[in-house]
């Protein structure tokens, strides 16, 4: 499955913008291919509706679709996934109710939390986070490079093959490093928005992962 969940995920955020929608549709414009519509704090048919059109501007730019926690409105809407929180159903209920065929990540701090989503097999999942971030309410303990690197360890020792996405306060400064603990991709926000050119950063960020380079 790794070559299918891409190494650079867009996760949905407001500022600087108006809305969703218009964040989201300004990085798909700029090249990004995989969008995680987080949304918080908003009733149940806003959700839907804002689904659905994120649904119809990642359709238009050929770009995958998950959605974060709300599974019942990804099946509903037939996104292309859902992301599940620490504090969500478990990746097999998930699966049950979406099937085989859809991409179901899963949120993870320790490596305990890796185990227990890994006998469910997730097709990839979510670390962090990485630093500080003012996108997530309720922080797990930041983890930072060396965290990373024994996770990324332990789950090579319990031949745990499952994609590694890195999240939390993420720049493509931190890339290098990042890259060299064995993560698969990152998952970004603000880098991405605040950018003066979102295409160049995207570029930037897809160009890494396409040619690491290990410092001496």
């Amino acid at each position: 499955m790794n070559n299918t969940i891409n190494k650079l995920q867009y996760i949905s955020q407001e500022k600087p913008f108006n809305s969703h929608l218009e964040a989201i549709e300004n990085v798909l414009e700029a090249g990004c291919k995989w969008i995680q519509l987080r949304l918080k704090n908003k009733s149940e048919q806003e959700v839907i509706s804002i689904a659905r059109e994120a649904k119809r501007l990642c359709e238009n730019h050929q770009a995958v679709l998950i959605i974060n926690d709300y599974v019942e409105i990804a099946k509903e809407i037939d996104a292309d996934g859902v992301h599940i929180g620490l504090n969500d159903m478990s990746v097999a209920e998930a699966r049950l109710i979406l099937g085989e065929n859809k991409i179901i990540g899963a949120t993870a701090n320790t490596i305990d939390h890796v185990k227990m989503h890994a006998q469910s097999t997730p097709d990839y999942i979510g670390i962090g986070p990485f630093r500080f971030t003012q996108t997530k309410e309720k922080l797990s303990p930041i983890l930072g490079i060396d965290g990373y690197q024994k996770i990324l360890n332990e789950m090579k020792q319990l031949r745990l093959n499952i994609p590694v996405i890195a999240v939390g306060g993420i720049t493509d400064n931190d890339l290098p490093e990042l890259m060299k603990t064995g993560i698969h991709g990152v998952a970004i926000s603000g880098d991405i928005n605040y950018a003066m050119d979102p295409r160049q950063k995207i570029e930037e960020i897809n160009h890494q992962f396409s040619n690491p380079t290990i410092p001496i």
